[in-house]
């Protein structure tokens, strides 16, 4: 059996939203990864709060739906925990806007509609961080789902904004890091999305043809970025 220096623990609210291109980066450094699903998982869950990664997946549910999913209040109040002790965290999407619930700022529905699709991301308010720079590439498209947003907490660096949305990235520290966006999807793995989302996409008229063919265009570069975006955020981190 393989000896593992490190843990990371993964949050997950659908099966098909998982670690994509974060992965096998993951794999290379040796971690040892443990994925909870948090729909049938019982809090509290000691072994995420004490990981040395915890990741917060995305999902079509959100912050304020804590009435429908109760578990919702609970992963709060985890993150709260855990950002309180400055242990590294990562948050992707519904991720992204649980970290900020969790640091006491507001989530909300988008004023703008929902944002879905291969979009570019622009500079945030603050210079970016070298190890950020690789997502900021110019002609560079990433995948956005969502269509709620968020403030920034308090002392939160702003990474990443969209022409739709101001607040796409942040970082607390050097222990937080919140991404609205999705660098981790493959264009493989999108193909369970079309599937999973099928009626937001109807009701949306939305066309999965054209997703598959943006995917087909912008994935493989956004792959390569990712990649060493994982690479170096994880050196800055750990």
């Amino acid at each position: 059996m393989p000896v593992h220096a490190l843990k990371a623990v993964v949050f997950t609210h659908l099966p098909f939203e998982d670690l994509g291109s974060l992965r096998p980066v993951l794999d290379r450094r040796g971690f040892a990864i443990e994925t909870v699903d948090l729909a049938t998982a019982r809090f509290p869950l000691p072994q995420a709060e004490h990981s040395d990664l915890l990741v917060v997946m995305g999902g079509p549910i959100g912050v304020y739906d804590a009435g429908d999913y109760p578990y919702v209040a609970a992963e709060i109040e985890s993150l709260r925990r855990r950002l309180s002790a400055h242990r590294p965290t990562l948050g992707i999407c519904l991720g992204a806007q649980l970290m900020v619930a969790a640091l006491g700022a507001r989530v909300y529905p988008g004023s703008n509609g929902s944002e879905i699709g291969w979009f570019p991301i622009q500079p945030g308010s603050q210079p970016a961080s070298a190890w950020f720079a690789p997502l900021l590439v110019r002609d560079l498209h990433v995948f956005h789902w969502h269509g709620d947003t968020f403030d920034l907490p308090a002392g939160a660096l702003h990474l990443a904004r969209t022409e739709l949305y101001e607040n796409q990235a942040f970082a607390v520290g050097r222990h937080a890091l919140a991404l609205k966006f999705h660098p981790e999807v493959t264009e493989l793995g999108l193909e369970q999305w079309y599937v999973g989302h099928a009626c937001e996409l109807r009701e949306k008229g939305i066309s999965v043809p054209q997703l598959r063919a943006n995917a087909h265009r912008y994935a493989p570069a956004l792959a390569q970025a990712a990649g060493q975006f994982w690479n170096l955020w994880l050196d800055y981190i750990l």
